[in-house]
């Protein structure tokens, strides 16, 4: 029996999934072998020798310690295009309420109750909230992933001209695009060319505070933004710069802080972009098929931290090393496996930045302690098997 511990209310119909035969899953459980959780803070958690994995139920992971995951051989999993519908649609949304006020236009309406003639009023008010409209308009893509694409493909549908950019665009995310979506080589000849600019990219080192005095340099006066992936991205002193100057027309943020919060030209949304029914209802199934999947046979999709490695099972035990990527490892691995007297029927090794995996299918007789001998080789984190 494993334990897995939910650190969020996770929708049910993902926690079914799991056997209740094989797994004690919930809030209360102690000492879990796994943890599926949303947004609650991890970096601050201790982890027991025996947690060998994190499922997050969605696609940020800002919240876990990721790194001190990957050396003390912790799969971490998200979700990636569980919840791409809902941000897609409230990306949506979002293009509406940074080309009209109407948050706005809706507070002062409400100032109006038990007061005559509204309808009075109202003609002669509503000039101020006026906008424009996005037909015509271009829109820059930052990210052209599950989300972005979606959010690329919809705009297109809407009459807008989309220019995106991605560095890191797979060949199945780029078949999905619509062809009428400009690719831009750069970054930069996105916001040079935009009307609008959406964000639909990971806060890593090389995108936090990517908006910024110099990138906002760079666009067209009266720019539009959107950012509904990270707060992290957009440098909120020279975002409130550029809106009191008039260089940023509007700012439409999913992630309020106490720098965003009641600022004139900031539309602030409570974190919404995943909160449907359906997106959590995806995760969840999706976070507790990855998980079940690795703990009963040890096969990795969807990691950010290690490689996807998947292949049927085949001989007697699956030898399943999580290690660093470095030199002569696999030998070393196998070495000692061979010393054991198994057999090597079938293995898979794949390396994801400085961490690797290596799954060996063995027949014969596997020695209790070849996870100990496997372990004492220099950039072993962590043996299991199956």
């Amino acid at each position: 029996m494993k334990n897995i511990l939910c650190l969020n209310k996770i929708a049910k119909i993902g926690t079914d999934k799991l056997d209740p035969a094989l797994y004690n899953v919930g809030t209360e459980v102690e000492n879990p072998d796994a943890i599926m959780v949303r947004s609650a803070a991890m970096h601050e958690m201790t982890f027991d020798k025996d947690m060998i994995a994190i499922a997050r139920a969605g696609a940020g992971v800002n919240n876990i310690p990721v790194e001190r995951c990957s050396t003390e051989g912790i799969v971490v999993f998200n979700t990636p295009g569980a919840n791409a519908n809902g941000v897609k649609e409230l990306a949506i949304c979002a293009l509406m309420l940074a080309s009209r006020d109407v948050v706005g236009g809706i507070k002062w309406a409400d100032t109006l109750a038990g007061t005559e003639g509204v309808a009075k009023a109202v003609e002669k008010g509503k000039s101020q909230f006026a906008g424009v409209e996005i037909k015509g308009k271009t829109l820059g893509v930052i990210g052209l992933g599950a989300i972005g694409g979606l959010v690329a493909n919809a705009a297109v549908q809407l009459g807008m001209n989309v220019v995106g950019c991605d560095p890191f665009l797979s060949v199945d995310a780029a078949w999905n695009i619509d062809s009428r979506v400009h690719k831009a080589a750069t970054f930069e000849d996105v916001f040079k060319a935009a009307d609008y600019v959406t964000l639909h990219v990971p806060a890593t080192k090389d995108t936090k505070g990517m908006i910024c005095e110099a990138s906002l340099a760079t666009m067209k006066d009266g720019v539009r933004i959107i950012n509904l992936a990270r707060a992290d991205l957009v440098n909120s002193a020279d975002i409130k710069a550029a809106l009191e100057s008039g260089k940023v027309a509007a700012y439409v943020t999913d992630f309020p802080t106490e720098e965003t919060v009641g600022v004139k030209g900031i539309v602030a949304i409570p974190h919404l972009g995943a909160s449907t029914a359906e997106s959590e209802d995806n995760c969840a199934v999706m976070a507790a098929m990855e998980l079940d999947d690795y703990i009963r046979y040890g096969n990795i999709k969807n990691s950010v931290n290690y490689p996807n490695v998947s292949m049927p099972m085949s001989g007697d035990k699956r030898v399943c090393v999580l290690h660093a990527n470095i030199p002569n490892i696999i030998s070393q691995i196998t070495a000692a496996l061979g010393e054991t007297g198994a057999n090597i029927e079938n293995m898979m090794n794949k390396s994801k930045g400085d961490n690797a995996y290596t799954v060996v299918d063995v027949t014969g007789n596997v020695a209790d302690d070849v996870a100990a001998k496997l372990c004492a080789v220099e950039g072993v984190y962590r043996v299991r098997v199956i």
